[in-house]
């Protein structure tokens, strides 16, 4: 049974919502790989692109519960579509700003339609892994991570060339405007798991709390790696400015491939024993880097931290999908509500713990979020 199914609309919606996960990645990583471009252009110092940064998580906060009643009642289809459109076309808007308020306001834009596709595309995925009766969601998260070395190997090529953001932008609209038109009939017309569960909103049980917890855990480890492992190797590995990128690559690819491998392991062992592993490999690698501040170990560290870390996410969006307590949208924007709130905390408190106390004491205490996730895991139906 799961064969047949999987040889026919299931495989073809699966192919179809990779492609959007990895359009998603594409222009996430296109806009990244700019940032000192438009700094430059917009004359801004580091204090106030800091700030303007800061507008992208604010649009995406705002837009959670937005997104989880839209998809709610709108469906997936029509909201990943949609959404995948509209982030495209901000993301050109992006480069046409001349202004430090038109950046901003375009980043929250480009926030709010980030997270409605990303909702959206994640019950889609629900879907797919239903149809399919095994699990495939990392492998969509894959796509993602991919699309972000391609993204970023892109936007080096267009810097390269000179061409401006907005030229370069135009492109990535364009080419994702054209997919988007071939793979919107093959994506799923209705929500599967969506069907068996309201779609009113009601209080979130015990279930999604601590699922929702797991995800914030992540997301400060996951943060903590994006947004200081360059500073941690200058500044306490003591590696040149050639090598201090050198943790953050092994951070990102182990990421990829551990996303791309981890659905295999998945069916073999359960979520449950995967994300206890998870938990296990990011807190050791965490003390890795804090223990043994080396460039080969502390660059294997990272490469633990991103092999636990990236499937976590994953695994957490599959086991809030199929809760029959909300719908499908509402669930995960439930979940990714809680799990946000760890790329908003992340930053300041490690910026504040190691200004006082050095950032080996500040990522400690990251080690005790990894090993909690571990804890949690343990404690949840997933």
């Amino acid at each position: 049974m799961i064969g047949s199914i999987s040889s026919t609309p299931a495989r073809a919606a699966r192919i179809a919502v990779s492609a959007l996960f990895f359009l998603q990645g594409l222009c996430f990583a296109s806009w990244a790989s700019r940032i000192p471009a438009l700094q430059q252009s917009l004359r801004l110092d580091e204090a106030q692109l800091g700030s303007i940064l800061f507008a992208l998580p604010i649009g995406a906060m705002v837009s959670i519960p937005v997104a989880g009643w839209l998809v709610a009642r709108y469906g997936s289809k029509v909201c990943v579509i949609s959404g995948a459109a509209c982030y495209a076309v901000v993301l050109s808007s992006i480069g046409l700003a001349q202004t430090p308020w038109q950046l901003g306001l375009a980043l929250v834009l480009f926030g709010c339609a980030s997270n409605i596709t990303n909702i959206a595309m994640n019950t889609q995925a629900v879907s797919v892994e239903a149809e399919y009766g095994r699990p495939v969601m990392a492998s969509f998260h894959g796509y993602w991570s991919l699309a972000g070395f391609a993204g970023a190997a892109i936007g080096w090529g267009m810097s390269k060339l000179e061409w401006s953001p907005f030229r370069h932008f135009a492109c990535i609209t364009v080419m994702d405007i054209l997919t988007l038109l071939v793979v919107s009939r093959f994506v799923m017309q209705q929500d599967v798991v969506a069907r068996r569960t309201r779609t009113r909103f009601t209080w979130p049980g015990k279930m999604l709390l601590m699922l929702g917890l797991m995800a914030f855990c992540a997301a400060i480890c996951e943060g903590t790696m994006d947004d200081w492992s360059g500073v941690y190797f200058k500044k306490v590995v003591l590696v040149s400015a050639l090598l201090d990128g050198a943790g953050y690559v092994a951070f990102k690819g182990a990421s990829a491939a551990a996303r791309l491998a981890a659905d295999f392991f998945t069916a073999r062992f359960g979520r449950t024993q995967i994300l206890q592993a998870c938990g296990i490999l990011t807190a050791g690698g965490y003390l890795m880097v804090i223990c043994l501040p080396y460039f080969i170990t502390a660059t294997l560290g990272c490469l633990l931290v991103g092999a636990g870390v990236s499937i976590i996410v994953p695994l957490i969006n599959s086991a809030a999908g199929r809760s029959t307590q909300l719908h499908t949208g509402l669930a995960l924007a439930t979940v990714s509500t809680i799990g946000n709130m760890g790329f908003l905390i992340g930053p300041p408190l490690i910026g504040f713990v190691a200004k006082y106390n050095g950032l080996q004491i500040a990522f400690i205490i990251i080690a005790l979020l990894g090993a909690c996730i571990t804890v949690l895991a343990s404690r949840v139906k997933t």
